[in-house]
């Protein structure tokens, strides 16, 4: 079956840096959308980024556009999102997610806390 298991994050300063990591299994990993999610405490779920299939197109939501970079080892089956400049409004669990037949598979979540 589908398992998305998130890890990397942790707390960090304003304007530092994490790298998050979703090792996936259970799908062809390589034929699939692969997305983040955030989701701050009391606010809804958001996409943050997503990358494709081959070839791997991005796409960012816009309070994240040139701070954060996904992208994708097929080889490894492993999904990464590279956060720079963090800041407080980052703070969230981040849930690594795809869409498969229609259904939504998440992740377990990983807490990002920024805060000095």
């Amino acid at each position: 079956q589908v398992q998305l298991v998130e890890s990397g994050g942790g707390l960090v300063q304003p304007g530092g840096s994490l790298r998050l990591s979703c090792a996936a299994s259970g799908f062809t990993f390589s034929d699939y959308t692969m997305n983040w999610y955030r989701q701050a405490p009391g606010k809804e779920r958001e996409l943050v980024a997503s990358i494709s299939s081959i070839p791997g197109i991005t796409r960012y939501t816009g309070s994240v556009k040139g701070r954060f970079t996904i992208s994708r080892d097929n080889a490894e089956n492993t999904v990464y999102l590279q956060m720079n400049s963090l800041k407080p409004e980052d703070t969230a669990v981040y849930y690594c997610n795809i869409m498969k037949l229609t259904r939504n598979y998440w992740g377990q979540g990983t807490q990002v806390t920024v805060s000095s």
